[in-house]
């Protein structure tokens, strides 16, 4: 896990030692202070010389001012150092995520990856700065000032040497009762996110079924879950001051009665003992270890935290996408054949059931396939094994000639070009989400695929044409509208295999039929996979798949499937029923 962190530290390696060596510096300059100031007490205020008085100040003001500036730089570099990890971390885990296959994506919710991004690497970011300040600062303050506390008063010096193992006792027993409830609440964080991101891409739904009564009361009572358990975390946590003050007033009551003896014994001599100066430094240094020792402990503190934040992380950096280029790939698809030769597939590797099973399938470039089915017949599950967004579990599936796996992934998807069941446009101009199919199309190229689509139709009506700005998610236009759009954007790519997954769902059948009509005279050569809903839309296509439980039931022209296959037939009269009754005409 800390390897896997380790490598997204990259460029702030360097400034990552400077903030180590800077605090090192810091704590040396703030150990030597107070042996300066016994030496002002000692050889300047009680001996009544101005002269040392005037030394040992100017002494410490220098020491002081170093101090200052080297904690203050070092303050500076570790929060650069800090940040700087964190963007890398987040960076790192983004760029990993878009490599995934769909089959890893199933591993983690969208919240999940979005608390990953977003607090679990603010923990990482928060516990990293401690660790290359604090971690530091605060063991190498305590051996500093423990060994200069022995060379003043050995006798003295072992109180803190009997405190320090009771206090870290006690602090360890705090960490390790607080380590599950942290551990346990990222999960809860986890199901916060998905309640919010449900709420607001269900929010016309709630607002339609009045239920925001509903969606208040299910966000406070997991908002009411991470209150209760980081209460109980921090009241735990909270213990960790009154210890600390327990310690240091006990220690310092200690060290004034057996001082003020030893230099009552002395004579406030350092020849023979004890002197005041000297009581003084060792005030100074038995609050230097026991802040150490509170430094510690919020360092554990942190980094209880954030071990479960650095695990989730690490989860994600580490997840290898189960589909990769392979060696000697092929980069170029010669044209749009494709055949599925013995197919089984499930989502898991492990599943009683297989999703697909035993397809068999010969589809020539350039033709118009159809692809009809319930709901759950797996034909979605068909049709991603193409572009390789799933590996078939066994068989194989072939494009121009060439298995799926032996192509270059970019090669391969740039040449099929999905238009899915739930496509999504981004916030930009149309122009802007139209370019994701071609980045470099010009303006007659995207009007021309806008008119294949009949998108061209609602654009023109737009006060701001091509050049009108889409809300995030493409909340601005409607369904028909937005999945127009989509289908442009497919054939900017001018793929060699297109493929619409119920892409037309939400366009009246007027319009679905001029676009079908428009694929087969403007892109002929390029084979075209529709999966829908309603005969009308596929009636016409070159043959017809009839999926029925993840196998093909039949396989024809329309007017053969309405002859023997009973799925098809029923499908198809049911569909005529209704259209009749809208029509208002009974058979």
């Amino acid at each position: 896990m800390i390897k896997t962190l380790y490598k997204s530290l990259r460029e702030y390696k360097k400034t990552s030692v400077i903030t180590i060596l800077l605090s090192v510096l810091e704590v040396a300059f703030e150990i030597v202070i107070p042996l300066n100031m016994a030496n002002l007490i000692d050889f300047g205020i009680e001996e009544g010389k101005m002269a040392n008085v005037w030394k040992y100040g100017l002494i410490l003001l220098v020491f002081a001012l170093i101090q200052l500036a080297t904690g203050v730089i070092s303050a500076r570099t570790g929060a650069k150092a800090s940040a700087g990890f964190a963007a890398n971390l987040r960076r790192d885990m983004f760029n990993n995520v878009q490599t995934f296959a769909f089959s890893n994506i199933d591993k983690y919710s969208t919240a999940s990856i979005v608390t990953r991004l977003t607090t679990d690497t603010t923990n990482i970011q928060n516990a990293y700065q401690m660790l290359i300040r604090m971690a530091v600062r605060g063991p190498v303050m305590m051996i500093f000032a423990m060994i200069v506390s022995f060379k003043i008063n050995a006798e003295i010096s072992l109180i803190f040497l009997a405190v320090i193992p009771i206090l870290g006792f006690l602090l360890f027993l705090i960490v390790k009762k607080v380590h599950p409830i942290f551990k346990d609440v990222f999960k809860t964080y986890d199901h916060l996110n998905n309640v919010v991101q449900e709420n607001i891409r269900g929010i016309r739904v709630v607002k339609s079924f009045n239920q925001e009564d509903y969606e208040i009361s299910k966000f406070k009572k997991i908002s009411n879950r991470i209150y209760k358990s980081f209460s109980k975390a921090e009241q735990i946590l909270a213990l960790n001051m009154p210890l600390m003050q327990a310690c240091v007033y006990t220690v310092m009551i200690l060290i004034s009665w057996i001082g003020a003896k030893a230099i009552v014994s002395s004579g406030n001599n350092a020849a023979l003992g004890l002197t005041t100066g000297n009581l003084t430094a060792l005030f100074s240094y038995a609050m230097q270890i026991l802040m150490s020792l509170m430094m510690l402990s919020m360092v554990f503190a942190m980094i209880v935290i954030s071990s479960a934040s650095a695990r989730r992380i690490s989860e994600i950096l580490q997840e290898k996408t189960d589909i990769e280029d392979p060696e000697n790939s092929v980069n170029e698809v010669k044209n749009g054949e494709i055949e599925y030769k013995d197919v089984c597939f499930s989502y898991a590797s492990k599943a009683d059931k297989k999703v697909l099973n035993n397809i068999n399938l010969h589809i020539n470039s350039g033709e118009t396939v159809g692809i009809i089915g319930g709901t759950g017949s797996s034909k979605t599950s068909l049709v991603q094994l193409i572009p390789r967004l799933y590996d078939v579990s066994s068989g194989s599936v072939t494009v121009g000639g060439v298995n799926v796996k032996n192509y270059n992934l970019f090669a391969l998807r740039n040449a099929v070009a999905m238009v899915l069941q739930k496509n999504e446009l981004f916030s930009g101009t149309i122009a802007e989400n139209l370019r994701w199919g071609n980045e470099n199309a010009t303006d007659e190229e995207i009007k021309e695929a806008c008119r294949l689509s009949h998108a061209d139709e609602f654009i023109n009506t737009m006060k701001d044409g091509y050049n009108t700005f889409i809300e995030q998610g493409g909340t601005n236009v409607s369904g028909g509208q937005k999945q127009r759009l989509c289908i442009a954007r497919a054939l900017l790519k001018k793929p060699k295999v297109l493929i619409l997954d119920d892409s037309t769902s939400a366009v009246d059948t007027a319009t679905d039929a001029l676009i079908q009509k428009a694929f087969k005279e403007f892109i002929p050569a390029t084979t075209k996979i529709i999966i829908a809903q309603r005969i009308s839309s596929v009636k016409h296509a070159d043959k017809i798949i009839v999926l029925n439980n993840g196998e093909i039931e039949d396989m024809g022209t329309h007017s053969e499937l309405l002859s023997r296959c009973s799925i098809y037939r029923e499908v198809y009269e049911s569909q005529q029923k209704g259209d009749n009754k809208e029509n208002g005409t009974n058979e």
